[in-house]
């Protein structure tokens, strides 16, 4: 049991269907098998994070095979950088779609405890329903229910970045490991949606505690079928909230969609507590 309990940080024990700590702290285990270790005071929104239609929207379009090429890098890159035995923690798992595939990736000499959480308890539900062999919890980026340095790899795949929680849950030459969209990427979505498209910003971020080893593209393109396919993966994107109306529509009138897919894979490496 990687999580811990979010009132006092003490270790969690499976009891019957709930996790207790030695402080008498309980939380039910829901019939699908997560736990929800999200204060109520760190809930901002009475259902917080993703909605049914946006988490529906995900697991339908991801489902269609367009994120392959992404999918399968990503867990090449984990199996590589896991360690025997060794602990992944996936930060902002949604659904569990890349959770689990980097868990199927994995040889069963691994070893391997693979967990995720999200903050949108309907996505967790989601991935625990399609994904019983994770460990996962609703629980937010900004204060992980983790015991320090509890892991060897933390995923962070578009899910908010916080330097200070990841640098204090992964453990000294450990791995994060993250994804952002490349310069081109979605570009033919773009185009449909706003009069003056742009290419997204590469950066070389730093993140106290940790050093950037590599970073590695993955580029593609992929044709997208059908008005309900292009709308879920307009569901998907932050374009949704922020797209003018005349751009909606003319995306909805479309029945194909001819777009480049670009994102980049960045390791860090957890520098040693000596430095």
């Amino acid at each position: 049991m990687i999580f811990c309990c979010p009132a006092c940080g003490s270790a969690l024990e499976r009891e019957d269907r709930a996790l207790r700590c030695a402080n008498g702290h309980s939380y039910d285990i829901a019939r699908q098998g997560y736990v929800h270790l999200l204060p109520v005071k760190q809930m901002h929104a009475k259902i917080p994070g993703d909605t049914k239609q946006m988490v529906d929207a995900r697991r339908v379009f991801l489902s269609g095979g367009y994120y392959d090429a992404f999918r399968d890098k990503l867990a090449e890159l984990t199996d590589k950088y896991l360690p025997e035995n060794g602990v992944i923690l996936d930060a902002g798992c949604g659904e569990g779609y890349y959770t689990d595939a980097v868990r199927r990736a994995l040889p069963p000499e691994a070893d391997a405890l693979v967990c995720g959480f999200d903050i949108s308890k309907l996505a967790v539900a989601a991935a625990a329903k399609r994904y019983p062999r994770l460990e996962l919890s609703v629980a937010s980026c900004f204060a992980i229910p983790v015991a320090d340095a509890a892991a060897d790899l933390l995923l962070a795949i578009f899910s908010p970045i916080v330097p200070g929680e990841f640098a204090r849950v992964v453990r000294p030459g450990g791995a994060l490991l993250l994804a952002v969209a490349g310069p081109r990427h979605l570009f033919g979505l773009k185009e449909v949606l706003y009069e003056h498209p742009y290419e997204n910003e590469t950066r070389e971020t730093v993140y106290p505690g940790f050093v950037l080893e590599r970073r590695v593209p993955v580029r593609t393109t992929v044709v997208i079928r059908g008005q309900e396919a292009i709308h879920d993966l307009f569901a998907m994107t932050p374009y949704y909230w922020k797209t003018p109306a005349d751009g909606a529509k003319r995306l909805g009138g479309l029945e194909s969609l001819f777009t480049e897919l670009g994102f980049d894979l960045l390791l860090y490496r957890r520098t040693e507590e000596s430095e």
